[in-house]
């Protein structure tokens, strides 16, 4: 079921650049479903179900955005730096995992309480700079005894859950959501095609996984599978994010107004056909807000066709991001059905 597959994804944890537990987790549920799966230079997992000449590249990022130390202070507390699109305010108070050379230790982001705010500090609320993480410790010693040091990877200490209907919550579904897709595609299909299945790394800070593994695997069309905002709640209006939650999986014709990924037509028609001959319900975005491995795949050597699927996910690059499972599943079944006959290009 995608729901466990998403459970154990989402519960693991990878900022950009420490994705390992992550692939592990990936390479256990693909034993058996590929032809081939290897790790290279820069920590891609690429996955391989051979096929003809024509070669699809599937990605998905693994890496989440999270917290590193930067320094420790004599009474033992720690400052950190952000890695990612993270928004102060949802970090405040957070529970966190500092994963130590000898194993995980957990403490919280604390800061100035609002009691003693003035006036100004409380309508500014707590930037991420003036922040800092309580493990418990007394000084620095006690902090270098449990094995944390500058560079060690901080994520949020943060469980799925499920909610009512079909939808559950959890961290890092940007983009846990995409690798599940991805992975029950492989498992699922049958394709004339040559498949790469490319779990890559560093997406959140600069698609850097996309980008190196591209130019390597020179594919004839690719597709990301990330996670895209929808429009369907307080705070935000349809005419901003055209599209919702449990209405099926979206497919990418620009996003970043255009400053990062212009999908190729051909590609985009490829799946609407899949989806429509599959009596599958699709929406598509014309976004505004941020883009996908898809920008850097495309832009590899001479350019790649390329466009994103995504379920729509409500409050990410927050800890409780909220999703429909059926529009994973959705999205998955217009993989399949796309994947057996190539695109006309």
């Amino acid at each position: 079921m995608v729901k466990e597959l998403l459970r154990k994804l989402s519960n693991a944890h990878g900022i950009s650049g420490s994705e390992g537990s992550v692939y592990s987790i990936i390479k256990k549920e693909l034993k058996g479903h590929v032809d081939e799966i290897r790790e290279d230079t820069m920590g891609n997992l690429i996955a391989v179900k051979k096929g003809n000449r024509f070669k699809v590249m599937l990605a998905a990022h693994m890496d989440e955005i999270g917290l590193m130390v930067k320094y420790i202070d004599e009474k033992g507390f720690i400052r950190f730096a952000a890695l990612g699109g993270w928004y102060g305010p949802t970090l405040y108070s957070q529970r966190v995992v500092l994963h130590a050379a000898d194993g995980l230790v957990y403490g919280v982001i604390g800061g100035k309480p609002p009691h003693m705010m003035d006036e100004e500090e409380r309508k500014k609320g707590v930037k991420i700079e003036d922040m800092f993480i309580d493990v418990g410790a007394t000084n620095r010693e006690e902090i270098e005894h449990l094995g944390i040091d500058v560079g060690t990877p901080i994520t949020i200490d943060r469980e799925f859950r499920e909610l009512a209907n079909s939808r559950v919550t959890g961290k890092a579904f940007d983009n846990r959501a995409g690798v599940a897709m991805l992975i029950k595609t492989l498992q699922t299909v049958q394709s004339p095609l040559t498949l790469y299945g490319v779990f890559t790394v560093q997406e959140e800070v600069g698609l850097k996984g996309a980008r190196t593994s591209a130019f390597t695997i020179e594919p004839d069309v690719a597709i990301a599978t990330d996670v895209t905002i929808p429009g369907d709640h307080p705070g935000i209006e349809m005419k901003d994010a055209a599209v919702e939650m449990g209405k099926g999986p979206v497919i990418t014709i620009i996003d970043g107004s255009g400053r990062g990924l212009i999908a190729d037509r051909r590609v985009v028609k490829w799946l609407k056909d899949a989806a429509d001959q599959n009596s599958i319900t699709v929406q598509v975005e014309v976004g505004t807000g941020g883009t996908t491995d898809a920008t850097a795949i495309q832009l590899t050597r001479g350019g790649v066709p390329s466009t994103t699927i995504s379920p729509p996910t409500r409050y990410i690059h927050s800890p409780v991001e909220v999703l429909d499972l059926n529009d994973i599943e959705c999205g998955v079944k217009m993989l399949v059905a796309a994947l057996k006959k190539k695109p006309v290009l």
